[in-house]
């Protein structure tokens, strides 16, 4: 049978003839839903499985189907497969490939079932399990970043506000900062599977079934937590899809700020990190350059994933209830989403692991710009009982005093301090330094070493808590 009078067929009697070029060029999603094809071989099977059971069709047929499914399934991986634009989608790819296989027994798998139902079922399986590859790979990536945070626990830095330098911190605590960004991103990727976990098979065109199905079964044997329970919901509305972007850009954002910081600290006015040359490139004209092009690169993605969130929201917010064919517009978006997502979590993993740390020249600019200014106005507050506002006023004198002799606030001598306020002690300098600044800060949360690896070990729990396997994750 030809290609055409296959096409024909599948429309079935009003159409008598198949559409021009151009409208089949517009309708096609063969080019990118045969992405699709494992799942929707996968919901396929366990429909047949259901139809059997309820005695909606015959085991026999069932057995013919199964075995069907599982040869175009091999087919496919073999790289065997025929796909056709003439046939449109993977679901009728497959369902006219399996009537060339098995003959009449084919027609009877779509009983209780449209497509609107089979595409959302697929969808949501493939996110799904996208979901749990990305919360994965945010695993990798937060254990290398403790094993960094661990490793400079006490390595002083600059700590900035508006990129200037604020107040000394540690590299450990900087990159902790990041673990708990990365940590909410894997709680929004659980959330979303928690969501979306549902199985919309056997909501049909929209309106359900009259033959007497069995959804429970179909949702279990998909590994879903349980059934949808409104018919037009489930094929009308792709939020979990609209999730899944929005997860994505949130992960990519923070990707992108880590990024933009390894492309500030391996210039050579910052010289705190250096990139091996598995993530770097050179110049085509000039020897001497080093380009953190993979960080750029991370940071330039993110744009790409924050459309795709932008150009499915636009899609969808005008949409009547219940399917209308815009709806096909939301996979390339989530595909290409999750392809640059997890390629961005895979470079930043390796450059996070690979970054040479260069502790002195952090130590050097921690100690740049007063850094410390903040720890001698608590120490006046807390040792000379002054009023936090005239402390901040007090500092700051002593600041102006120090720029104007061109050294740091620990330099100053204790006359000159005591100029400008007599309760003024020789025991200032205790807090005046940066290694004592850092280790001063030791409130929960804060950035003294003792209380960074604390937070280290809490999260290495967490980590092990999160790896136990649970039902239907």
């Amino acid at each position: 049978m030809s290609q055409e009078k296959a096409s024909n067929r599948m429309w079935g009697g009003r159409f008598a003839s198949g559409p021009d070029a151009v409208m089949e060029a517009i309708n096609a999603s063969i080019g990118f839903d045969r992405k699709l094809y494992a799942q929707d071989i996968r919901g396929s099977l366990a429909h047949a499985a259901m139809l059997a059971k309820t005695g909606i069709i015959s085991a026999e047929d069932e057995k013919k189907i199964a075995e069907g499914l599982n040869a175009i399934l091999a087919e496919i991986e073999e790289g065997k497969f025929a796909f056709s634009t003439k046939l449109e989608d993977i679901h009728m790819n497959v369902e006219a490939r399996l009537a060339e296989l098995i003959g009449p027994a084919a027609g009877r798998l779509h009983t209780a079932r449209s497509r609107n139902d089979q595409v959302a079922v697929d969808f949501r399986l493939w996110v799904k399990e996208e979901l749990q590859r990305i919360d994965a790979a945010l695993g990798r990536l937060i254990e290398a970043l403790l094993s960094r945070a661990e490793e400079h626990a006490a390595t002083v830095m600059p700590g900035f506000t508006h990129l200037q330098a604020a107040q000394p911190v540690t590299f450990g605590h900087h990159l902790m900062a990041y673990v708990e960004m990365f940590g909410r991103d894997r709680s929004r990727v659980r959330d979303a599977i928690a969501r979306l976990d549902e199985c919309p098979l056997g909501a049909a065109a929209l309106a359900g079934t009259s033959f007497p199905i069995d959804r429970h079964m179909t949702a279990e044997a998909l590994g879903f937590r349980e059934p949808t329970r409104n018919s037009i919901d489930s094929v009308s509305d792709r939020d979990f899809a609209l999730e899944f972007l929005a997860v994505a850009a949130i992960c990519a954002t923070h990707l992108s700020r880590l990024a933009e910081e390894i492309v500030i600290w391996s210039t050579p006015q910052f010289g705190f990190i250096r990139l091996s040359d598995a993530f770097s490139t050179g110049s085509s004209i000039m020897p001497q350059k080093k380009n953190p092009d993979a960080a750029e690169l991370i940071r330039a993605k993110t744009g790409r994933v924050n459309g795709h969130l932008i150009g499915l929201l636009t899609v969808m917010k005008g949409l009547p209830l219940a399917y209308s064919k815009d709806m096909q517009e939301d996979k390339e978006a989530v595909f290409d989403a999750a392809e640059t997502l997890d390629l961005m979590l895979a470079a930043m993993t390796g450059m996070v692991g690979d970054m040479e740390v260069n502790a002195a020249a952090m130590r050097k600019a921690a100690g740049a710009g007063f850094s410390t200014a903040t720890d001698l106005a608590d120490w006046l507050v807390r040792e000379a009982g002054l009023p936090f506002r005239e402390a901040h006023h007090v500092t700051g004198r002593a600041v102006a005093l120090a720029e104007e002799k061109k050294c740091g606030l620990e330099k100053l001598p204790l006359a000159d301090l005591q100029a400008i306020h007599p309760a003024i002690t020789e025991g200032v300098y205790s807090v005046l330094s940066v290694a004592n600044s850092v280790k001063s800060r030791t409130s929960y949360g804060g950035t003294a070493p003792s209380e960074v690896r604390k937070q280290i070990r809490a999260w290495r729990k967490r980590l092990k808590r999160d790896a136990r396997p649970h039902k239907n994750r």
